[in-house]
């Protein structure tokens, strides 16, 4: 960071401090004016489905940060980002196109164009592929990040962790509400929802919409245009909710989504300094295009002994993009693609659709014993087209009409079943084992359309689970756990090879606590990891494709802590801090990197909030949210050769509300903090510089919301 740069930090940090005493010291007077022990607040009380079953979200012996509806309305929530900036040991960082993002989670990376290290649920439906992480989030009930593999439940690709995300369920009463910001970048956000009932406590209805446009905010320096536009972006959801009978519901859910946006404006930086962050110099402006539909259908039927769910999901998923391949223009660079070519440019068609089905029988939660057994299934059909061709003319019509110097093309589609069970007693009133057992069999087969080989391959794992849990008090338990994960393998596009299936053994302990009547939670956990064959991704872009590799063997240790508090009335104050190291312990293709960390993961990560609500006259409250986070170096490679410098990011939501109306002034990345979401040296990507994709500067705006 420059002196500047420092600088600027240092006078937000003294603001922050400046800030929170004030507020700190306002709530003594409201105390003092006669709050008495009975008039206390607490803070609320979470419940969850982590699990596959309503539980206190601090009786859950896992690590989990779960947001409410009314903790994503106070933090501004309106996207996967958002939630994932507040959940340390989870990062989500945007790379390439405009649908396609890199989570890592306790160290365990994305791959590209294949699965992801967390399992993504939306209302009981998983969302299999990478596309479908990055999400417009609107008329959201509650969103729970569960940290460790979650295998046993969540089966494959739950190697790191789960996201589980409920959409609001329709009501049988009419209301709704309508929310509209505008921000710098002539940045539109507009989103809404009603809900009512057709038939009272019978057939209820919900609908709910997004919408975005913005000019950008990263400048193309050779084009003098903003590289991250965004010329639409809009959702649609709608659910029926229909109870026949007492012991009867079905559940139907249809949603729709369109963008199409700025795409791979990478920077070349010459200085191949990983901090150097310098902005982009195509000449051939990129552009991404998806739509994505989805239609399930879930029937819960109480049988007594057991409650039986059916959760059928369909998914149709198409992107496409387009734009530079050398990332750079005849000034900068006359001779073009390695001094060779001259300007060259890319694109590429992806096309998913997905059917599954999941059915289960849980037992009721008030008895001794509780159980689940269940069955899954999944078919995927997914095209891939991938073409680069030189650069004529800047324009996306040159990938049909063009001069194609590379072109693969696959048809890949992959049948996965599973079976699993989970069992909970309780030994005696505060102690409790709990055991599961999945097993997932992924079945995958690929047809290259220009060459014709065809390859076959089926990858399985059993996967157990154990957790002892012992409640020291109403307030406090402490959990053991021994876990296990499998994120399934693949081809990589045709004659490049396959890549192996990931497993990991995780050792876990951790506790959870409450205290002052519930005005403060504490909650920590340490594991060790041992992951074998860990999946990492990185480019080849002399034949045009995206590769998967294996690490033989890594150890990953780390810890997680997160609490919050409640001072007085209207005071918050939470945060968390992550930490992971990973290690390398074998890499047979790469021998060099043993001891290194392993890619994109940061050492550790800290977030800290504050949060107050006080009344300012009779009609209207006044609020102030203030969050910062903290992450640490960044290793963008398994040489460990570029590492990013640990930078902050702070974002402010201060306004005034009632129960009906608020409006909002917010700021996300105040310090305007510079750096890459991604980061490609040559020896991992095949270009003559490092190339770096830039992460959002500072945005800003005002924001209102009314309830009806």
């Amino acid at each position: 960071m420059t002196h500047k740069g420092r600088s600027k930090m240092n006078n937000i940090r003294k603001t922050l401090l400046a800030s929170c005493a004030c507020f700190l010291l306002s709530p003594v007077s409201v105390m003092a004016q006669g709050t008495t022990n009975t008039q206390r607040a607490a803070l609320p009380e979470i419940v969850v489905t982590s699990q596959r079953r309503k539980q206190k979200l601090q009786e859950v012996p896992i690590s989990v940060n779960a947001f409410s509806a009314q903790d994503i309305a106070d933090a501004g929530i309106t996207n996967t980002q958002d939630f994932i900036n507040l959940t340390p040991n989870v990062s989500l960082d945007d790379s390439f196109t405009y649908g396609n993002t890199f989570v890592v989670v306790r160290g365990l990376t994305q791959i590209n164009n294949a699965d992801s290290p967390i399992a993504i649920v939306v209302d009981g439906v998983p969302q299999n592929n990478q596309k479908q992480l990055k999400m417009n989030l609107f008329d959201i009930e509650r969103i729970e990040v569960l940290k460790g593999p979650q295998g046993a439940l969540y089966g494959r690709n739950a190697i790191g962790g789960a996201i589980n995300i409920i959409t609001k369920q329709p009501s049988n009463d009419f209301s709704g509400f309508a929310q509209a910001s505008y921000g710098n970048g002539d940045t539109v956000e507009v989103l809404g929802g009603f809900s009512g009932p057709i038939v009272e406590d019978k057939l209820l209805f919900r609908v709910a919409g997004f919408y975005k446009e913005s000019d950008g905010f990263i400048n193309n320096t050779f084009l003098n245009r903003k590289a991250d536009f965004v010329d639409h972006d809009y959702s649609i959801r709608g659910k029926l909710l229909f109870t026949p009978t007492e012991n009867v519901t079905v559940d139907l859910r249809g949603s729709y989504s369109d963008y199409q946006a700025g795409s791979i404006y990478d920077s070349v930086v010459d200085s191949g300094l990983a901090n150097d962050f310098v902005d982009p110099r195509e000449d051939f402006l990129g552009v991404t295009d998806g739509d994505t539909t989805e239609v399930t259908g879930k029937i819960d039927i109480d049988l007594g002994f057991a409650k039986f769910t059916s959760i059928t999901g369909y998914t149709d998923l198409y992107e496409q993009y387009r734009g530079d391949l050398d990332f750079s223009n005849p000034v900068n660079d006359p001779g073009g693609f390695l001094g060779l070519l001259g300007p060259v440019g890319q694109g590429q068609n992806l096309d998913v659709q997905m059917t599954s089905q999941e059915m289960r029988l849980t037992s009721p939660n008030d008895k001794r014993l509780r159980w689940i057994v269940g069955a899954y299934y999944i078919h995927t059909d997914r095209s891939l087209l991938t073409r680069a061709f030189l650069d004529m003319n800047q324009t996306p019509a040159q990938f049909d009409s063009g001069i194609i110097i590379v072109q693969l093309s696959e048809d890949n589609n992959n049948n996965a079943w599973a079976v699993f069970g989970q069992a909970d007693f309780d030994i005696t009133n505060k102690f409790t084992v709990s055991g599961a057992l999945r097993f997932d069999e992924d079945r995958r087969n690929q047809t290259d359309l220009v060459g014709g080989g065809k390859r076959r391959k089926k990858f399985s794992s059993l996967q157990p689970k154990i957790t002892l849990t012992y409640h020291a008090t109403d307030d406090a338990l402490v959990y053991a756990t021994y876990d296990t994960g499998f994120r399934s393998g693949g081809f990589n596009a045709p004659g490049l090879g396959r890549f192996k299936d990931e497993t990991l053994d995780n050792y876990e302990v951790g506790v959870k606590s409450s205290w002052f009547d519930n005005r403060l939670t504490f909650n920590a956990a340490g594991y060790f990891s041992k992951d074998n064959n860990f999946q990492f991704f990185f480019v080849d872009v002399l034949r045009a494709a995206q590769v998967i590799g294996n690490i033989d063997r890594v150890n990953i240790k780390g810890l997680d802590i997160d609490f919050r508090s409640l001072i007085a009335p209207g005071l918050q104050f939470f945060g968390g801090v992550g930490v992971t190291d990973s290690t390398i312990k074998k890499s047979s293709a790469r021998p060099a990197d043993v001891g290194n960390k392993t890619p994109k993961t940061t050492s550790w990560s800290m977030n800290l909030g504050v949060q107050y609500e006080r009344p300012i006259t009779s009609l209207f409250d006044g609020f102030f949210r203030f969050d910062y986070e903290h992450r640490g170096k960044k290793y963008w490679h398994t040489d460990n050769v570029h590492v990013q410098n640990p930078i902050d990011l702070l974002n402010l939501r201060t306004g005034i509300k009632t129960e009906v109306w608020s409006l909002t002034f917010w700021a996300k990345n105040l310090s305007d903090e510079k750096y890459f979401a991604d980061l490609n040296s040559p020896v991992f990507s095949g270009l003559p510089s490092v190339i770096g994709f830039r992460a959002q500067p500072r945005t800003y705006g005002v924001e209102g919301k009314v309830h009806f």
